[in-house]
């Protein structure tokens, strides 16, 4: 163990990352005009000699080559986050610069920073470098897509970054994105006229709040706080926008007379829309002085974007709808290209600086909300819109036969799972192919398609993404950009709920495989006689270790992503399948190889005491729905105890669900009536007396030969502290739903009052304390430590509460009466899964419901904030 642990702080000393992983770059970077003073611009566009300051918007910079008479254009270098802030993988944009001729073809492309976890370890920095190379030659308006197609013709195709999907389609979008809006916006690219909207006649003049609700009048709302400022109980701007040409909606904004007017002034090919906002921050930017541009707001349909200037502004002294709110600024926009079309949907985007909290500088962010005039006021209603396609979508596509034997592959398991009754039954102690050979099966898929082939390896840092996820932002184009891991991912969560953790531990998981394979070899070449086993009570001390290892990389990452990702180079997953061991740094291969002789000296050893991602399947298993057979004799037998790999079988017959692989040869033992003690004792009694050897039931037990009464089980042993709950005798629907909630999420006995009311008060104290932090965090209000200090803080107290007064966990189902005493191993693991999804369902119903944004809204409860 000393001999690990020296050789993984030795891999992550020298696996510091120098390169472009959260490089500190200057902070006038994002706003100053002169971009090139702070941005290589010369390796982008080589041909160039000098730069102009940034000039339009979106922003670029104008390159020049020559002198005086002989000087030239040679084309246009930007900054991809002053265009399109697409998050990767971490969360955070790639902050890459790109070059681009006049002829609208990208001359160079260089990653400035990023902040991907996945590039920081296992994957080098030179993966990235290749990958944005394949750019240079490519046309703005190309579609470019991430991997070859199976048409032959690949020219519109980029080779990945094998491992970080996410990555490369962030950045994909990045490049293309930006390069295509530039070429726009100086004439590149032409946009392509849309048809005309043809509007419906005047029905009517309509209320505020009827034309806020059928859309035709959409609110884009900005707080401080998405923005890296102190909330001070005033939205940063809070914008209403619509369309002004259609009868309805000006003719209620601005009165007949107004609408009128608008009509006369506009040109044919023209359209206006209106803006009015209020909050502390101004639509019109710091740049609106005459022959300015408004710098904080665009129009953009598809990929075109429409920007204004002062001659496209006109003043907005009054709306005239009835109810309309009081703003403090308002304005209409004249959009004068003829590639607008107000029959299509179109989005208006907010830009503004976002303030980084640690470093203190200053990057654009963009808002934006989608506006579409509503079927009735389109003669012929809204034209079909087809929707540009997901970013994952090629992807699933191209991969479809491959996600398609994947998924035959988990089928299979599951299957043969589901069979394990037959294939025990048809097993002895002395012939275990019929359990064996099923799974050593799926090891050679597993290590062979899923592990080398797909590289679909599960790891402990998709764990930890997905907590960030559900406490910060959901992101399903984030997880759907990986089709193998998404889709082994949804298999792994039904089936830690369903029969624990050892299903992809014990069969599915590549590097788990590749350990067993390389016990039983080594045990097969003559090394049996050096393998060995931990005594008991050194594997119960030692199995602790990966739960401090995964509770360790899990509060790391809430400080840092990127140093929990280094810390996660515990698990040699990526060396194994994604990197390849020796493309790795010698620390690297030390670490990974001493895995490996361990692995071939003791069964399984990693996945015991060292693997975080087994840790946190393994918390959750404690509530599988379908446990393994064991029958009464087993709390003092201990004939299955003493073949168990996994060391997973305690000293009263219990099997840990948290550490069991799997394996099933216990199983086979609970029918085999020459392995089984008090089957093998019955059936000598049987062949003693002259009785007849009747089949073994599903119970272990060989079918009676005449009817008698069944002895009940003897309850495990454990600490009778409390009363063990028991079904009520009129135990309806109504009072099953109270009896569940109460255990759930009280964690008092019935009995709990006199001296340790305080106790209690105090519980109840924290509980109303946690609920108050859950809402807050979701409007924004308190950070995201102190939802997680409350979340920790109120778990610990349930854990000491249960200890004491509720010491009983449920034996499978959740929703059963199946009690049983629980040790302290069992609370925790159930007080953490239970807490989590509670929270995790409490923030889906509060968002989809609105209420978070209600309480957001609500001057009433700023005093909370």
């Amino acid at each position: 163990m000393k001999v690990l642990l020296f050789a993984w702080a030795l891999m992550l000393s020298v696996g510091a990352w120098a390169g472009a992983y959260e490089a500190a770059l200057p902070g006038k970077l994002h706003t100053d005009p002169d971009l090139c003073a702070y941005a290589p611009c010369r390796e982008v566009l080589p041909a160039a000699d000098g730069f102009s300051l940034r000039k339009g918007n979106p922003p670029y910079v104008e390159a020049w080559r020559g002198q005086g008479a002989q000087r030239a254009l040679a084309g246009y270098v930007f900054l991809s986050t002053d265009i399109a802030e697409i998050p990767g993988y971490s969360g955070k944009p790639l902050v890459t610069l790109v070059g681009m001729d006049t002829a609208g073809r990208i001359a160079g492309v260089k990653v400035l920073k990023h902040s991907e976890p996945i590039l920081l370890v296992g994957i080098p920095e030179d993966a990235l470098v290749r990958f944005v190379r394949q750019y240079v030659g490519r046309l703005a308006s190309d579609a470019v897509r991430i991997g070859k197609g199976a048409s032959g013709d690949d020219a519109d195709g980029v080779d990945a970054i094998s491992g970080a999907t996410v990555t490369v389609l962030a950045e994909n979008q990045a490049i293309m994105r930006s390069a295509y809006e530039v070429a726009r916006e100086v004439g590149i690219v032409k946009a392509v006229a849309r048809p005309a909207a043809k509007l419906a006649p005047f029905h009517g003049r309509m209320p505020w709040s009827a034309m806020l609700d059928e859309g035709s009048i959409e609110r884009l709302t900005v707080h401080p706080s998405e923005l890296g400022m102190v909330e001070n109980g005033e939205p940063y701007i809070d914008m209403y926008f619509g369309d002004l040409v259609a009868p309805d909606v000006g003719r209620s904004v601005l009165g007949d007379a107004g609408y009128e007017r608008l009509l006369r002034d506009l040109k044919p090919g023209e359209h206006a829309i209106f803006i009015a906002a209020s909050g502390v921050a101004s639509f019109k930017g710091s740049a609106f002085v005459r022959g300015g541009i408004f710098d904080r707001i665009q129009v953009k349909q598809d990929h075109d974007s429409f920007t204004f200037r002062d001659r496209d502004y006109l003043n907005l002294y009054g709306i005239e709808a009835l109810g309309a709110p009081r703003v403090r600024e308002s304005g209409i926009f004249i959009v004068r290209d003829a590639a607008f079309s107000a029959a299509y949907p179109w989005r208006l985007v907010f830009l503004a600086n976002r303030v980084d909290k640690q470093t203190g500088s200053k990057t654009f962010e963009n808002f934006e909300r989608e506006y579409w005039l509503p079927e009735r006021m389109l003669e012929g209603g809204r034209p079909h819109v087809a929707k540009p396609e997901a970013a994952w979508a090629p992807v699933w596509r191209a991969k479809a036969w491959q996600i398609a034997a994947f998924a035959l592959v988990l089928l299979a398991a599951a299957v043969l799972y589901a069979l394990r009754d037959r294939l025990a039954r048809r097993a002895s102690h002395k012939d275990y192919r019929w359990i064996h050979w099923p799974r050593y099966a799926l090891w050679a898929v597993s290590i062979g398609f899923i592990g080398f082939y797909l590289k679909a390896q599960p790891s402990v840092t998709q764990v930890l993404t997905w907590f960030h996820s559900i406490l910060f932002r959901w992101d399903w184009q984030l997880f759907l950009s990986d089709p193998f891991v998404f889709v082994f991912w949804w298999f792994i969560i039904v089936a830690v709920f369903l029969v624990g953790r050892g299903l992809f531990c014990g069969w599915l998981c590549p590097y788990g495989a590749l350990s067993e394979v390389a016990y039983k070899l080594a045990g097969a070449i003559g090394l049996k006689r050096l393998q060995f086993a931990l005594p008991k009570h050194w594997h119960d001390r030692l199995k602790w270790v990966k739960y401090g290892i995964f509770a360790a990389l899990l509060a790391v990452s809430f400080h840092s992503m990127g140093t929990a990702e280094k810390l996660a180079e515990v698990e040699p997953f990526k060396t194994t399948f994604l990197v390849g061991v020796f493309h790795r740094t010698w620390p690297y291969v030390v670490f990974w190889g001493t895995l490996l002789v361990w692995a071939m000296l003791s069964e399984r050893p990693f996945c015991k005491y060292l693997c975080p991602l087994g840790a946190g399947l393994a918390i959750p298993s404690t509530f599988r729905n379908f446990a393994l057979k064991r029958k009464s004799e087993c709390d003092s037998c201990h004939a299955c105890q003493k073949g168990c790999g996994s060391m997973a079988i305690d000293n009263v017959g219990r099997i840990d669900p948290r550490e069991c692989l799997l394996c099933l040869e216990c199983q086979v033992l609970y029918y085999d009536d020459h392995a089984c003690p008090p089957l093998a004792k019955e059936r000598k009694h049987r062949q003693k007396a002259g009785l007849p050897l009747t089949p073994i039931g599903a119970n272990g037990y060989f079918t009676p030969v005449r009817v008698i009464p069944i002895v009940p089980a003897r309850p495990a042993a454990g600490p009778q502290l409390a009363p063990l709950p028991v079904a009520h005798p009129a135990f309806g629907r109504a009072r099953w739903l109270f009896e569940e909630a109460k255990f759930h999420l009280l964690p008092w006995s019935a009995g709990f009052a006199g001296r340790q009311g305080m106790f209690k008060a105090a519980g109840i104290g924290l509980a109303v304390a946690v609920t108050i932090a859950w809402l807050l965090s979701g409007t924004g209000r308190i950070g995201p430590a102190s939802v997680i200090g409350w979340w920790v803080g109120w778990s610990i107290y349930e854990v000491a509460s249960r200890l004491v007064h509720l010491p009983w966990i449920k034996e499978g189902r959740w929703w059963g009466r199946d009690f049983r005493p629980g040790t302290r191993a069992d609370i925790l693991a159930y007080v953490a899964t239970k807490n989590l999804v509670v929270g995790a369902l409490l923030f889906a119903v509060l968002h989809s419901a609105g209420v978070l944004g209600l309480l957001g809204r609500l001057e009433s409860l700023q005093w909370l904030h």
